[in-house]
C-alpha cells in the first residue's frame, strides 16, 4: 500500500528504471499517431479551448492525474476530480487529499489505465450515459464501490475529463477496502513502506524472484513438451527443438502476467509492463508461427521429386522470409491496435514506402518476377539439357533473379530471369523417346530386286529391335535423286537417356548398311563436278 511517500520526485526516478525495462515499447507506441487524439470542435464548428492539463479523453486525463500525484503535485492532481460542488474554501484541501486516497486506489488494485478510452468522446458502448465513463471497481468480499468519470463543460465551452463529483464521495469508503494482504503482514515493515517508483520494494522483489522462478519452470516445461512432441509426431528431435525458444518465451510471458496481477505496480508502470509483455507475447506468438513455416517448407522439400528439390532451394527462401515477415508485422499491428493506436496510418505509410522500392527497383522486381514465372510454370529443371535461343547446355541453377546454364564448352552462361521467361526453350531432357531418322542413299544402278530386298531387311532390323517402336511404314522408297535413290528410316528409340540413345542408333547404323550390303547394292557417292582448267597463255 502507499501508506508513506518520499520526497524524491516522481520522474526522476522513473528515468532510471523505465529507461531499461519499458522504453522500446513506449517509444514504439508513442510514434504511431493517436486514433483520437484531436479537439472534438465545438457546435458552432470553431475550435475547442485547448486544455493544458491534457484533459480531453477519460485515459489521457487519468495518465495526467497519475503523474501529477506520483510528482507529488497534489495541488495540480486535484484539477482533475469535479471539485464544483464543494465549497471554494475547501477545495484546496480536501482536493488534495481525495487525490492522495484515489492514487492509493489505483495504485494498489488491480485497476488497468487501458481499458479506459482515449476517445474524446468516450466509449460509448460501456452501458453507461455519454457523458459516463467507468473508473475502476474496487472490491471488499460481497462489497464494492465504483468509480466513475464524467465529460463536464466549463464557462468558457472548453469539455473536460474529471473523475464525477458523486465519486468523490465514496473514493474515502474505496479507500478503506484498501488493507494490508497476509504476506505483508509478515513482511518487515521496511520492505513494505519503502517505495520505488510508487510501488512497494517487496513487490518488486518478488517479481524479479517470481520472473526467474517463472523462467526457469518455463524452460523446464518447454522441454518436456519438445519430448510429448518427438513421442507422439513424426517430427525429428531438431524440429522439436526448434520449438523450445519461443514456447519458453510463452509461457514465461504468460507466468509473469499473473505474477503482475499477484503482487501489481502502480498504475503507471504497471501500464508499461503491460504492454511490453504483450508485445513479446505476440511477437512469441509470431516466432512459434515462423518455427511452424519453417518446418513446414522443410518437409515438404525433403518430399519433393530430387530435380524440382533443387528448385526449391531459390522459391522456398523468398516464400518463408515474406511469410515470417508478414507473421511479425501483424503481431506488431495487433499490439499497437490493442494499446488504441491508430494502424491504417502506419499501413499506408508502409504501401506508400512499397511503392517507391517498386519503382526504384523495377528491374530487380522484373527479374524476380521471371524467376517466380520460370520455377511455377516449370519449363525446365535443375540437371535438365535443352535449347534456349539459339543456344544449347544444362540447367545448373535457377534462382529468383538469374538461371544458369553450362554449354557445350563447359562456360557458364547467366541469363536474366526477366528475359529467360521470355526465351523459346526447347527441353531435350522432357522427351519420352528419341527420334531416330536417316536417309539412305543407294547407287542409282541398284535394280528394283535389291530395292525391295534393302526395304524388307531394314524393316525386319527395326521391327526386332527390343528398343526400337515403328509406325506401320517405318522404312520407305521415298524419291529418285540425281545421283541416288533415297530411303526413310523413320521410328522411335525407347529412352530417354540420350548417351544410351547414341549406343543404339550407331547399332541400328551398321545394322542397317549390312542390311544394304547383303542385297548387293551400295550407298550412293556424291558426284563432284570436276572444274576445268584454263590453260595458260604465252606471254
Amino acid at each position: 500500500m502507499n501508506l508513506f511517500h518520499h520526497s524524491v520526485p516522481f520522474r526522476a526516478r522513473a528515468l532510471a528504471f523505465l529507461f531499461v525495462l519499458f522504453v522500446a515499447a513506449h517509444g514504439l507506441a508513442q510514434s504511431i499517431p493517436l486514433s483520437g487524439g484531436t479537439t472534438q470542435p465545438a457546435a458552432n464548428n470553431s475550435p475547442a479551448p485547448h486544455d493544458p492539463l491534457g484533459r480531453t479523453s477519460p485515459r489521457e486525463s487519468i495518465i495526467a492525474f497519475i503523474e501529477a500525484c506520483h510528482d507529488r503535485q497534489y495541488g495540480k492532481a486535484a484539477h482533475y476530480l469535479d471539485l464544483r460542488q464543494m465549497p471554494a474554501g475547501e477545495r484546496d484541501k480536501r482536493g488534495s487529499e481525495l487525490a492522495k486516497q484515489l492514487e492509493d486506489i489505483l495504485d494498489d488494485t488491480s485497476f488497468d489505465i487501458a481499458t479506459l478510452s482515449r476517445e474524446p468522446i468516450g466509449d460509448l458502448g460501456d452501458g453507461l450515459p455519454p457523458d459516463r465513463e467507468q473508473l475502476v471497481t474496487v472490491r471488499s468480499g460481497p462489497k464494492s464501490v465504483s468509480l466513475e468519470m464524467q465529460h463536464v463543460e466549463f464557462h468558457n465551452g472548453m469539455r473536460v475529463w474529471l473523475v464525477s463529483s458523486d465519486s468523490l464521495d465514496k473514493i474515502s469508503q474505496a479507500r478503506q477496502f484498501l488493507t494490508e494482504t497476509p504476506i505483508e503482514k509478515r513482511l518487515p515493515q521496511f520492505l513494505v513502506t519503502h517505495e520505488v517508483l510508487d510501488t512497494p520494494l517487496w513487490r518488486w522483489i518478488f517479481l524479479l524472484v517470481g520472473g526467474v522462478l517463472v523462467w526457469v519452470a518455463a524452460s523446464l516445461i518447454a522441454q518436456g513438451i519438445r519430448v510429448l512432441i518427438g513421442r507422439f509426431t513424426s517430427l525429428n528431435n531438431m524440429h522439436a527443438q526448434d520449438l523450445v525458444g519461443p514456447l519458453r518465451l510463452l509461457l514465461a510471458t504468460s507466468g509473469f502476467r499473473a505474477a503482475i496481477e499477484l503482487a501489481p505496480p502502480s498504475a503507471i508502470v504497471r501500464l508499461y509492463m503491460q504492454r511490453a509483455l504483450a508485445l513479446v507475447f505476440f511477437l512469441a506468438l509470431a516466432w512459434f508461427a515462423a518455427k511452424v513455416v519453417d518446418i513446414a517448407t522443410d518437409r515438404w522439400r525433403t518430399r519433393l521429386d530430387p530435380r524440382m528439390r533443387a528448385m526449391t532451394f531459390s522459391i522456398l527462401p523468398l516464400v518463408r522470409q515474406v511469410l515470417k515477415l508478414l507473421l511479425f508485422l501483424f503481431a506488431v499491428l495487433t499490439v499497437l491496435s490493442a494499446w488504441g493506436y491508430n494502424t491504417t496510418t502506419l499501413l499506408a505509410g508502409l504501401g506508400v514506402g512499397g511503392l517507391a522500392v517498386a519503382l526504384a527497383a523495377q528491374k530487380t522486381i522484373e527479374n524476380l518476377f521471371g524467376g517466380l514465372s520460370v520455377i511455377g510454370d516449370r519449363p525446365v529443371l535443375v540437371g535438365d539439357f535443352c535449347r534456349f535461343g539459339n543456344r544449347v547446355g544444362t540447367i545448373t541453377y535457377i534462382g529468383l533473379r538469374s538461371t544458369r546454364i553450362r554449354t557445350l564448352d563447359r562456360t557458364i552462361v547467366s541469363v536474366p530471369n526477366s528475359q529467360f521467361s521470355t526465351m523459346e526453350l526447347e527441353n531435350f531432357s522432357a522427351r519420352d523417346k528419341i527420334w531416330f531418322h536417316s536417309t539412305l542413299k543407294l547407287r542409282r544402278d541398284t535394280n528394283t530386286k535389291q530395292l525391295s530386298q534393302a526395304i524388307q531387311y531394314l524393316h525386319q532390323i527395326l521391327e526386332e529391335h527390343p528398343k526400337v517402336e515403328i509406325g506401320d511404314i517405318p522404312v520407305r522408297f521415298i524419291g529418285i535423286g540425281d545421283s541416288s535413290l533415297d530411303i526413310e528410316v523413320f521410328a522411335y528409340v525407347l529412352t530417354s537417356n540420350f548417351d544410351e540413345y547414341l549406343g543404339i542408333q550407331q547399332d541400328l547404323l551398321l545394322d542397317l548398311m549390312g542390311a544394304v550390303e547383303r542385297t548387293g547394292a551400295g550407298l550412293a557417292v556424291p558426284i563432284v563436278e570436276q572444274v576445268p582448267r584454263t590453260q595458260p597463255t604465252a606471254a
